[in-house]
């Protein structure tokens, strides 16, 4: 096995594990604000642009049934609404609303503190972030079908 092909594997292990580990924090911070992880992590992926499910689905790693439950839930809170798709007339655009707006925004500055805290515990910067980010947007591409 090639040492580019081992560290990559390392790193989707890590991948894994830290999304764990945020996600239980996650939970936590949610349920504090009277609502799921899953419902943040939808608000969260159409937050910068509607988004038909299954793009909502392969974003979060989940199934299309699952996202779609949620989907339906976020909508009849009022805090997601259907757009037309002109891409694909059966498949609805899910846009946040002011309300999902508000709950992300509340969401966030009840998380911000610890991530805060967590980041410069860390020693991480910026940079760091942003060059990560970039590698694994570079692997989800060239892995992508």
């Amino acid at each position: 096995m090639s040492e580019l092909v081992h560290d990559y594997r390392l790193l989707i292990a890590d991948v894994y594990e830290l999304a764990g580990v945020s996600r239980r924090i996650s939970e936590r911070e949610a349920a504090g604000q009277g609502t799921t992880v899953a419902r943040w992590h939808v608000l969260s992926t159409v937050s910068e642009e509607p988004l038909a499910v299954p793009a909502i689905a392969r974003r979060l790693g989940q199934v299309r049934q699952a996202v779609q439950r949620v989907v339906d839930d976020l909508a009849e809170a009022g805090e997601l609404c259907a757009r037309p798709n002109p891409a694909h007339r059966r498949s609805a655009l899910y846009a946040i609303t002011p309300e999902g707006e508000r709950l992300l925004k509340r969401l966030w500055d009840a998380s911000e503190t610890r991530r805060g805290d967590m980041l410069d515990d860390s020693g991480v910067t910026l940079d760091d972030l942003r060059r990560a980010r970039e590698t694994l947007r570079r692997l989800s591409t060239a892995l992508s079908p």
